[in-house]
């Protein structure tokens, strides 16, 4: 972890396989920089847990394949989109089996800040956690692949739909790569604080939730290649 992030990630896991969840939990308590502070089993009580929490996470950890509320579909799909409503400084990193690059685009571009497949290794569980927090985003290479071949199917814009200066196209650029705004503004020779103010006109002037939504906009348009 970068040694500037000095405060514990507060993690949560929404998963209804106990010793799946149980697992998780134990692998994360290897990294002192990480604790779990809040499970769920389920999606439909979640909100209602975290209301009665004193300690929400910064990273949540979602399931897709979470059991239904009687009649009702409970999907993580669904229960991440209202997490984001809900809680938009919150950081969704999606688990799951699924590997369909579609589906992953799909989550991606609804606002997910990452996706990794169930079987992953634990060392890049724990680095897509801190990315996600430390950069807004955490793109490896299968759902990079997902992305492009995502947008591959759409029509691409031939011109920029909205004006971008050359300054925010840098600050783009680099944000895309998974720079910290605290690398970006070392490359860039501005202060933090600058760099936080174009990316944050970046997510107005776009129309983009967060950073993975600033990654699709940058992709869709041609504005970074990432390969």
């Amino acid at each position: 972890m970068n040694s500037k992030t000095t405060e514990k990630i507060q993690v949560g896991l929404v998963e209804d396989q106990v010793l799946f969840r149980e697992g998780m939990k134990a692998i994360l308590g290897n990294w002192p920089e990480l604790e779990v502070v809040f499970e769920s089993p389920d999606g439909h009580s979640v909100l209602d847990k975290l209301q009665q929490s004193d300690r929400l996470p910064d990273v949540m950890l979602v399931d897709l394949s979470l059991p239904a509320l009687g009649n009702r579909e409970f999907s993580g799909e669904y229960l991440t989109q209202l997490l984001l409503n809900t809680y938009p400084e919150m950081k969704i990193l999606i688990l799951s089996v699924h590997r369909d690059e579609s589906y992953m685009a799909r989550l991606i571009e609804q606002g997910a800040h990452g996706y990794l497949a169930k079987d992953s290794d634990p060392q890049e569980v724990y680095e897509a956690i801190v990315a996600v927090q430390t950069k807004g985003s955490y793109i490896n290479e299968n759902t990079l692949a997902a992305i492009r071949n995502n947008l591959g199917k759409k029509k691409r814009t031939p011109n920029l739909p909205v004006e971008i200066t050359r300054r925010e196209v840098e600050v783009l650029q680099l944000v895309c790569q998974q720079y910290t705004a605290e690398e970006i503004a070392e490359k860039l020779f501005i202060s933090v604080k600058t760099v936080n103010g174009h990316r944050n006109n970046l997510l107005q002037k776009t129309g983009s939730r967060n950073v993975t939504g600033l990654v699709m906009y940058a992709l869709r348009n041609g504005i970074v290649d990432l390969n």
